[in-house]
């Protein structure tokens, strides 16, 4: 490290001065078109801060991205609304954070801005996409986007105003279950203001948490919030090495003895200096040798939940706590050290994960030289394994001693390339190209890299075949990348080599071999930036103008004379052959005095340049800027495309004398005027983003201000949308396609009720909930350029055209056979494919005579030769599609309002395979009328459940399927072939069983003799090993068995009706169906009653029944006869029971009544004699009865 890796041209001699005023003024001539153009609408821009839920409407607020849990604070809101069309019974959450919005131009007061834009109807919409999670065994893997209207709230500070003093809008900040990354684009409705769109990268940071203060604070180490310039002033200039669109948090170190890195969430937007909390120690051994000890973070990695240091020899990680990931246990408490007993040299990254995993490889030295440490991340958890399993690299190429320089792992290749410098016995040194296959443990080299640099003799570009001449000058390889899109390779060091197959390298010779690249950076969407090594350069004439411009401007090293060579920043599109010099450059010098000259804070006269990254496709650096002593640490665009305009109109410009006076002109390289897009798709197809659209509910308030519980009640809506389209993959298919038509399906009827509620002010909770503001799109236009990305299913075509308005003389007749003529154009189209053996590429030119132009049809088209199947989203093939115009690279460029793009040159990203977001359902809507129609009836089950239809075990069962394309909204009936198999049953749901693979086999295939099958059919068709039938939409049907051994035969009656069963059915295509890469995979539960009883049980309970029968008779028969002996057996019991009452009251009745008179007593007598007459009387035919029964 010399110095400043970073300087720009800034006026201090008055010489320099004036050729900095000279080269300013003709910027102004070249860029006065856009300047004018600007001059038509105000340079404002959108501003976004995170607000936390309880802190709305506070002035300066701004809250890190670290709470992950939903809130239950807004169900209290939704039960008042009784009269709006949502269920207040449903289960509504919030989300723990807002975004607030507010925007502001130039010299102007952000407060007036904000409130001027709301009285003229602007309302920012807000378009959050969710990055898909990289453990799809996991997650499911979908391209997510809401699509959010802003709510105005005003300021809760004090205001004297009326209505309103200040005031800005806010969106909830949604979160998604596997989705650690968002991206947020802000644009404006269209009214008021013009402002243009503005991306954000709002990203949850796991490394945050709360301390016993309840302050905010990092887990890896402390904060620093002094950032010092010797920090970053003269420090060199480090790669940001991160999972790319998969990594929350980033992270960059390199600053000299201090184990401080910058960690962003925001992708620099805003960063934070840590000082790392880790044990530092030192491990010093035969077998690692080392000069000596540093504090310093040499190189650090960033993953979705990991991040990785290397401090000397040592290796650490730290897993954040990411609860929408995986559980909350797997997060960090401290640094953890990895590899303790290996001496490491250098960490690698891997950009892109595979397989629901992202890697890292370790390069050791010492006793383990030749091998490399394969790390893999799943879950926040890691691992790491020693590569090769066996043999070193050094022993399989066949040397004694080598060492690995560098590392690329192709993940959808397994394979390792690796950069290996060997040592022979005569002390020769080569470097070769060695690939390792991960998956069956090959090895082999790939390719010899040349001793010396080539001689290229003028050319741009050289093929090395073995037979050219060579310099002087030693390659010295250092780095080895492949682009996993277009198969790019390239090989670095003070050359650069490029190869599209592994075998056939070509030279780049633009780069200067007197350079050596330090590392490169590429956008991995055609685009690669170069930063050189800092280096000490000869005097003043040897780097030509910018040396002689600059040498004053250098800092000088102690004890040394010679200024410091900056970093070097160079340019190259790949597929093209040319490598520009973005920095220094006399392109630069035109910039620089431009920004200098309207007075830029993001520009200084002694910058550091910290790092140089990709974020999409523009380029961003990272500089530490000195301005008057004071330090400021900037994200700032480097603006390529301008660059390389300015560079080219400053080399090639004219001085005409026209009359008495000179006339500028430049010279046009570029082959077209104007090109443009034409009959694009509709991009959804291709795609596959699934777009949910919510406005917030209106408030009854006639200045349209939202409140905290508006707002909460939009927070709950959000939610709860979000919560449709999560639990919509479900296996019985809706009859509406659309995740939304259940929470509005009972309520539709009543629309203009509620309307006319809230057009009379009498919406209960002051909300009035439009339905039709909460639904999905599936018709989204066209941007007028080529998608993101493309998916390509079985056969799938993509097609669009490109207009070129060609310059004058484009156009050349040429004769057929001498007498036809035949126009032809000297524009011309290049279509270059990654994989032309996967997909294939027709252009069709037609001539626009009258318009000077040229049309060209492009259509890309699936083989379908190169991918078997596979689960929606998983595994998908990378390949790309680039789009050239012949001789456009880095010459042509078109004016826009956001500055010039580069034009000519497109590339597309393909991904072959089962595209994202289809998938199989059980179309029960139409299986219940075709089984209606075909079996004459239908019975349901007694206990009717319209999520689960039954169907009767003796009817025959005829399923159909259903194609359902979550982002088109398209549902179509599966036309392939299918295998359907019974996986898992029971007889009640609780008592549910999954079967393994031996009964799945019994209980399903033709060739079972066990009489285990519970179903057949009368198709003929079977796979390839006549397993299992193959069915189709087409198929005769399913008659249910149940035989002897299966698990549905002899089932048990639960009561007085026929037995259940539920069935848990597997149906698949793999295999089986050749018209889809897809592998739909669909398992549901079907429902039967009516199930038959074995013959045995049938017979027993028959016997019991008859049993019981019988017996019932006999029964009734005996208590027939029976019955009237019982009757007069009850009636002389009776008397008895009576005779024997009235006898004992009678001499009770005596012995009290001894003194009545003899009147009385006499009477008494008379009686008594009487009664006992009667008795006697009545005795005899009472013991004949008697008598009677004894015998």
């Amino acid at each position: 490290m010399c110095g400043p890796a970073m300087f720009p041209a800034g006026p201090r001699w008055p010489r320099v001065r004036v050729l900095q005023v000279l080269w300013a003024l003709l910027a102004v001539l070249l860029a006065s078109r856009r300047l004018w153009a600007l001059k038509d609408f105000e340079e404002c821009t959108w501003q976004v801060v995170l607000n936390e839920f309880k802190r709305v409407g506070e002035n300066g607020a701004s809250d890190r991205f670290f709470e992950q849990e939903l809130v239950d604070t807004v169900g209290n809101l939704f039960h008042m609304l009784v009269d709006s069309p949502i269920d207040p019974r449903e289960k509504y959450l919030g989300f723990p954070y807002y975004l607030k919005i507010n925007y502001s131009c130039e010299e102007k007061h952000s407060e007036d801005l904000v409130r001027m834009g709301h009285l003229t109807g602007l309302k920012p919409v807000v378009l959050v996409t969710f990055q898909s999670p990289v453990n799809f065994y996991r997650w499911k893997i979908e391209q997510l986007q809401i699509q959010m209207e802003a709510a105005p709230f005003r300021s809760k500070e004090p205001c004297i105003a009326e209505e309103v003093c200040s005031m800005s809008w806010y969106t909830p900040m949604p979160i998604k279950n596997g989705s650690v990354v968002m991206r947020v684009d802000v644009s404006s409705n269209g009214l008021g203001t013009f402002i243009p769109e503005k991306r954000f990268q709002v990203n949850i940071n796991g490394f945050l948490k709360r301390n016993q203060d309840n302050n905010i604070q990092f887990t890896v180490g402390d904060e620093l919030f002094n950032l010092m310039p010797q920090y970053f002033v003269g420090i060199s200039s480090r790669p940001l090495w991160h999972t790319v669109d998969q990594s929350p948090v980033l992270i960059l170190g390199g600053i000299p003895n201090e184990k401080y890195v910058l960690m962003t969430d925001t992708s620099f937007k805003d960063f934070s200096l840590v000082e790392l909390s880790i044990d530092s120690c030192w491990v010093g051994s035969f077998y690692c040798p080392q000069s000596g000890f540093t504090a310093t973070i040499y190189d650090t990695v960033a993953t979705e939940s990991t991040l990785f240091i290397r401090q000397n020899q040592l290796v650490y990680y730290f897993t954040g706590t990411y609860t929408t990931l995986y559980e909350r246990n797997r997060g960090s408490g401290s640094w953890v050290r990895v590899l303790a007993s290996e001496c490491i040299k250098k960490l690698c990254p891997v950009y892109f994960h595979s397989n629901g995993s992202e890697y890292i490889m370790a390069l050791t030295t010492g006793k383990h030289e030749g091998f490399v440490h394969f790390g893999t991340i799943r879950d926040g958890q890691v691992s790491f394994e020693m590569l090769p399993r066996e043999w070193s690299v050094c022993e399989q190429i066949g040397v004694t001693t080598c060492s690995i320089i560098w590392s690329d792992y192709i993940a959808g290749e397994y394979t390792l390339l690796l950069l290996v410098e060997s040592e022979y016995e005569n002390a020769s040194k080569r470097f070769q190209v060695v690939s390792y296959n991960t998956a069956n443990d090959d090895l082999e080299l790939l390719y010899n890299i040349p001793e010396f640099i080539p001689e290229a003799r003028g050319l741009e570009f050289l093929m090395i075949l073995g037979t050219e001449s060579y310099t002087n000058t030693v390659m010295a390889p250092k780095g080895i990348s492949c682009n996993p899109y277009n198969h790019l390779i390239f090989i670095w060091g003070n050359f650069l080599l490029q190869s599209s197959n592994k075998e056939n390298f070509i030279y780049l010779a633009d780069f200067p071999k007197e350079l050596s690249i330090k590392y490169m950076t590429r956008s991995f969407r055609g685009a690669v930036a170069i930063v050189t090594e800092t280096e000490e350069c000869v005097r003043a004439g040897t780097r030509g103008d910018w040396a002689q411009g600059s040498r004053e401007m250098a800092p000088q090293r102690k004890g040394r004379g010679a200024p410091l060579v900056p970093v070097e920043i160079w340019y190259l599109l790949e597929g093209s052959y040319r490598v520009y010099r973005l920095f220094p450059s006399k392109g630069w010098k035109v910039h620089i005095s431009l920004q200098l000259m309207q007075q830029s804070s993001l520009y200084a006269s002694n910058e550091t340049m910290l790092t140089l990254f990709y974020e999409g496709s523009k380029l961003y650096q990272l500089v530490y800027l000195m301005n008057n002593q004071k330090g400021q640490l900037v994200k700032r665009l480097m603006p390529v495309e301008q660059l390389l305009m300015y560079q080219q109109h400053t080399s090639h410009y004219d001085l005409d004398r026209k009359g008495g006076y000179l006339m500028l002109s430049f010279t046009n390289f570029c082959p077209f005027s104007v090109m443009r897009l034409r009959n694009l798709p509709g991009p959804q197809r291709y795609t596959r983003q699934e777009r949910y659209r919510a406005r917030p509910p209106r408030v009854l308030e006639r200045s349209g201000f939202h409140n905290e519980n508006s707002l909460a009640i939009y927070q709950g809506l959000i939610y709860y949308l979000l919560w449709l389209h999560s639990v919509y993959d479900k296996p019985y298919a809706d009859p509406v396609h659309d995740p939304t038509w259940r929470w509005w399906e009972k309520n539709k009827q009543d629309q203009d009720y509620y309307f006319f509620l809230a057009s009379n002010w009498r919406s209960t909770g002051g909300v009035f909930i439009e339905m039709d503001s909460y639904d999905k799109i599936y018709n989204l236009k066209s941007a007028y350029e080529l998608p993101e990305r493309i998916f390509l299913d079985k056969g799938t075509e993509y097609s669009f055209a490109i207009f070129l308005s060609a310059q004058s003389h484009s156009f050349r007749t040429m004769a057929d056979l001498g007498t036809v003529f035949e126009l032809h154009s000297q524009v011309d189209v290049g279509v270059v494919l990654a994989d032309p053996g996967c997909i294939e590429a027709s252009v069709k030119q037609e001539v626009l005579i009258n318009r000077n132009a040229v049309l060209f049809s492009i259509t890309l088209k699936d083989k379908k030769v190169c991918y078997d199947q596979g689960i929606s989203g998983h595994h998908l093939m990378k390949s790309s599609m680039t789009v050239n115009v012949v001789g456009s690279s880095g010459l042509c460029f078109q004016e826009t309002h956001a500055g010039a793009r580069m034009q000519g040159n497109l590339m597309v990203p393909v991904f072959i395979g089962c595209p994202p977001g289809k998938r199989l359902a059980f179309d029960i809507t139409y299986t219940l009328e075709y089984s209606r129609l075909k079996n004459k009836h239908y019975f349901d089950c007694v206990q009717v459940d319209p999520e689960m239809p039954c169907f009767l075990f003796r009817d025959i069962f005829y399923p159909f399927f259903l194609i359902q394309d979550l982002v088109t909204g398209d549902s179509g009936s599966f036309q392939g072939s299918y295998v359907l198999l019974v996986v898992g049953g029971g007889p009640t749901l609780d008592t549910l069983k999954d079967y393994n693979k031996d009964e799945i086999y019994r209980f399903n295939s033709p060739l079972d003799n066990t009489h285990s099958l519970i179903w057949t059919t009368r198709t003929k068709r079977t796979t390839k090993d006549s397993a299992f039938h193959v069915m189709s939409h087409e198929s005769p049907g399913i008659e249910w068995l149940c035989l002897e051994n299966a698990p549905c035969y002899d089932n048990v009656p639960q009561g007085i009706f026929a037995p259940e069963f539920f069935f848990k059915v597997l149906v698949s295509n793999r295999g089986v169906d050749t018209s889809t890469y897809c592998n739909y995979q669909l398992t549901f539960l079907l429902h039967i009653h009516g199930l038959p009883l074995s013959p045995k049980r049938a017979l027993f309970i028959l016997m019991v029944s008859v049993s019981v029968f019988v017996g019932l008779v006999i029964f009734y028969i005996a208590f027939c006869l029976l019955w009237p002996l019982v009757v007069k057996g009850c009636t002389m019991i009776r008397w008895k029971i009576n005779d024997i009452i009235a006898s004992e009251s009678y001499y009770t009745y005596a012995s009290i009544s001894g003194m009545s008179s003899m009147q009385s007593l006499r009477r008494s007598r008379m009686g008594s004699m009487f009664s006992s007459r009667m008795t006697e009387d009545k005795a005899e035919p009472k013991e004949a009865v008697e008598r009677q029964l004894m015998t």
